[in-house]
């Protein structure tokens, strides 16, 4: 039987990095957005991450964005991207310095 090598979170992360909010046209990873990734030794992803506000009408797309990309990945199973709102997000404390420079937060 051959052992499958399964991504890290830090791999996870590098590739949703692709991954854009399409207002704010910045990375999710970037924005603060993703709270957490793990995944087990069977291959299965969880990611928990939240969006810009509970009524941003891109978070769906953006879910399944992050699903896809995710999926892609060799050594990987099955990924599940739950949305969680706490804590809320703040760009002030949780996005990149890239970020906040270019949204005009010092």
């Amino acid at each position: 039987m051959t052992d499958v090598k399964r991504p890290n979170a830090e791999d996870i992360l590098k590739a949703i990095q692709e991954v854009e909010d399409p207002e704010l046209r910045m990375s999710i990873v970037e924005l603060g957005l993703i709270y957490g990734v793990e995944i087990d030794g069977d291959g299965l992803v969880n990611i928990d991450m939240t969006l810009t506000s509970p009524a941003c009408p891109v978070g769906p797309m953006l879910q399944g964005q992050t699903y896809h990309v995710v999926m892609q990945m060799d050594g990987v199973e099955d990924v599940e991207v739950n949305l969680v709102w706490d804590p809320p997000w703040d760009p002030k404390t949780m996005a990149a310095e890239d970020v906040k420079m270019m949204l005009g937060i010092w």
